[in-house]
């Protein structure tokens, strides 16, 4: 059976062997705590995700899709179905604004830029309705009594429990269990990452049918 918010809260309790209601009380900041832990530490491809959309001629600025982390590729082509997609080129901010200084001015797509946490910068500032595609690393949708299970409950149970426990440390201090369960996560995310490294290398291979 797989991890819920619900059973993650048992476990905490036990493992912390805490009834006090200072301590019980933040288990909630706890786990969501871990949770930002594990999208900063881990490489996350569990996280990746696709959003389509289509550019607003005479906009330069685009919306990240909600609960973004980190761009993986940007790509946009013609037609609805991509007959042709080219890939936008990451840039600095100040690169683009050099490069593009004049907003209004338009022209055909060639490279984007963080805009603030929110926001993308794109330029030329685009002169048709191109069709995007965006791959991006999202945070997990946050565990909650409403939302009992998300990607880490599935895949990396054992990595939010350590990393749970680990966020409790404020309240346990001295607590002689705090190195081993360092160690048990160290292992769970190095497993974890492992993973991940090994997904990217089948991605990025050039697999031929057998």
């Amino acid at each position: 059976m797989s991890m819920t918010y619900n059973s993650l809260i048992t476990q905490v309790l036990a493992y912390l062997d805490r009834t006090d209601f200072e301590t019980t009380e933040q288990i909630p900041n706890f786990i969501n705590q871990a949770e930002q832990r594990l999208s900063r530490e881990s490489k996350s491809i569990g996280f990746e995700s696709y959003v389509n959309g289509v550019f607003t001629a005479g906009l330069p600025v685009l919306q990240k899709p909600g609960r973004w982390r980190r761009t993986v590729s940007f790509s946009y082509g013609t037609g609805e179905t991509f007959n042709t997609s080219k890939q936008l080129y990451l840039r600095s901010y100040e690169y683009l604004r050099s490069y593009w200084p004049t907003e209004v001015e338009q022209g055909v797509p060639l490279y984007y830029s963080d805009y603030g946490y929110n926001n993308y910068l794109i330029a030329p500032t685009p002169d048709q309705n191109y069709p995007f595609q965006i791959c991006y690393l999202e945070l997990p949708e946050p565990l909650s009594i409403t939302n009992q299970t998300n990607w880490l409950t599935f895949f990396a149970p054992d990595a939010l429990l350590y990393a749970t426990l680990l966020e409790a440390i404020p309240f346990l201090k001295n607590d002689e269990r705090i190195p081993l369960w360092q160690s048990l996560y160290d292992r769970a995310l190095k497993s974890l990452n492992l993973q991940d490294d090994m997904r990217l290398l089948d991605r990025a291979s050039n697999r031929s049918a057998d």
